[in-house]
């Protein structure tokens, strides 16, 4: 058996965790995936060389760089059995913030909710990718990725589009309280989120401040969407709002260009 370390400097929360077991799944000769999220390192166990196994990481983009490989005699890894349970409760937790910040997103006319709802989409499509492909063909699996990347691409177009019309036209401002408070509901659920996903993966409970630290675009993006509310109501202006809703659908199609990577 056969140990490499990979350092991937893009790696800041489980998104990217779930992307890089989809890409490898299929790659005959890997035994498993040991993610440290917070040092940014991705061990594999695996057989055989690791040339088709550093491509397959390298071709993410996500900054991974190979730092050592080496022989060891480890073959109990000792897998969660409840970590599939944990990945359903995080899918749960950021569909059902996509259903809330999308439908309180209309009625506030809020152009940054929308924008974060379906960025709590994406997240829903990532964990959707590795649970619902399970026991599934690596091309069935690429074939989900694909279809849930143009999805989420098109959703992001036509939220382009709204911030354009809304920003030529003569909009109603936004409810900013409705904006500050959902997002910050937004953001205690992220945070559980990543906590919930950091301690299964290791014997010992996961440290809240690491998750923190190497937080998630979803967290930065609830803590925009909150001060963007808070400039509504100061400057009187929808501009604060139609800001960050952009910023957040170039991210949202980001994430969508990251998925379609699998499909390849």
């Amino acid at each position: 058996m056969n140990k490499t370390i990979f350092e991937i400097s893009k790696m800041d929360c489980p998104s990217e965790e779930h992307l890089i077991k989809v890409k490898l799944d299929g790659i005959s000769g890997i035994a498993h995936l040991d993610f440290d999220i917070p040092n940014r390192k991705l061990t594999i166990f695996h057989t055989g060389e690791i040339d088709q196994i550093e491509r397959s990481v390298l071709a993410l983009n996500l900054g991974g760089k190979k730092i050592s490989t080496e022989k060891t005699d480890q073959t109990d890894f000792g897998e969660k059995a409840d970590q599939k349970k944990l990945l359903w409760t995080v899918l749960g937790i950021n569909f059902a913030f996509f259903l809330i910040e999308i439908s309180t997103g209309l009625i506030s006319r809020s152009m940054g909710l929308v924008a974060d709802s379906l960025d709590m989409l994406a997240d829903s499509f990532v964990y959707g990718i590795s649970l619902f492909a399970v026991g599934e063909s690596l091309t069935r699996k690429k074939r989900i990725a694909k279809l849930a990347g143009y999805f989420q691409i098109t959703l992001a177009i036509i939220g382009f589009v709204e911030v354009l019309r809304r920003f030529f036209g003569m909009e109603k401002l936004p409810d900013f309280s409705t904006m500050v408070i959902v997002s910050i509901f937004a953001l205690i659920a992220n945070v559980v989120c990543l906590y919930l996903l950091q301690k299964s993966k290791s014997k010992e409970e996961a440290h809240m401040k690491a998750s923190m630290i190497f937080t998630s675009n979803d967290v930065i993006i609830n803590l925009g969407v909150i001060v963007a509310g808070l400039l509504v109501n100061w400057s009187n202006s929808s501009k604060p709002d139609l800001i960050i809703g952009t910023i957040v659908f170039i991210l949202v199609i980001q994430g969508a260009f990251r998925i379609l990577k699998l499909s390849r």
